[in-house]
């Protein structure tokens, strides 16, 4: 069974967010991890052009996609998952706790009976231990919340593919400070990261660049998390990382993009159904968060 996968990443510079093909290199399988819906929120009006650079790929490289896979429930994109299934097929994945992640913004967003909170809009709601194949690649899941209560780590091979539970060490981890998070949680599930082989390559949701470092990356290890991570380094204990957490959470505003992409993520990259007049709408929940 294969135990390196190739690995082609995109990034979308406007949300700082870093998608990827993960391919067997044995056969033409592949997976799509966290895809970009482009939105322009002043407009209202969506886009495909980073979703259709991806179906590019594929089909010029002439791959099957068997998954479109999510990290998380995203609050800072719109995902292209019902897009991507839709032309290139493939099952669609996510975490198994999504369901408590749809209770909480279904209220929210008043979204009513026509939504159904069960999870039913994916394909496959992943557990801790799982395993799923993407051509000969064996993929194994981890189930890694704390940022959201349904953040999963997929393993595949020599890789793990880690949503936002870590950035680059120079930068740090996740916030815990949506609905769902916890710092204490995500410490716990940062070190089950670490507790993988040091050579394995984590492949990142997004990058913010650092201070002082001029070019986007979006592959660390595991031996440099453990070595460099400026928040989550060795020799770091859990309350430490929990007051460091709490303290910089508290500073930071709400991602511009989270009203309309949770929304759309909580029902697998779908728009919410058209009112009577034809017309799909996105709410604006005054003073709720």
């Amino acid at each position: 069974m294969a135990t390196h996968p190739l690995v082609t990443a995109f990034f979308d510079e406007p949300s700082h967010t870093f998608s990827y093909v993960v391919r067997d290199p044995d056969s033409p399988a592949c997976a799509i991890l966290d895809s970009v819906l482009d939105f322009d929120y002043a407009a209202g009006r969506t886009d495909v052009r980073s979703a259709d650079a991806i179906i590019a790929f594929v089909r010029d490289e002439g791959l099957t996609v068997e998954w479109v896979l999510e990290t998380h429930m995203h609050a800072d994109h719109l995902s292209a998952a019902a897009y991507l299934h839709e032309r290139l097929g493939g099952r669609t994945g996510i975490g198994a706790r999504i369901v408590e992640v749809q209770e909480i913004f279904a209220e929210a967003f008043n979204a009513g009976t026509e939504f159904v909170r069960d999870g039913s809009q994916f394909d496959r709601l992943f557990e801790e231990g799982d395993t799923f194949a993407i051509g000969g690649l064996e993929a194994r899941v981890l189930h890694t919340p704390g940022h959201t209560p349904a953040c999963l780590t997929y393993v595949i091979g020599d890789a793990a593919f880690v949503g936002d539970t870590l950035f680059m060490p120079d930068y740090g981890t996740a916030r815990c400070d949506f609905p769902g998070g916890d710092a204490r949680t995500l410490y716990r599930s940062i070190q089950k990261v670490l507790a993988l082989p040091g050579e394995t390559r984590l492949f990142l949701c997004h990058d913010y660049k650092a201070p002082g470092r001029e070019e986007v990356q979006h592959v660390s290890s595991v031996d440099e998390q453990r070595t460099h991570n400026v928040h989550v380094h060795e020799g770091i204990g859990e309350d430490d990382f929990v007051k460091m957490r709490t303290e910089r959470d508290a500073t930071l505003g709400m991602p511009w993009l989270i009203l309309p992409s949770v929304q759309v993520n909580m029902r697998a990259g779908r728009m919410p159904p058209a009112e009577d007049n034809g017309q799909v709408y996105l709410k604006v929940p005054i003073n709720r968060f």
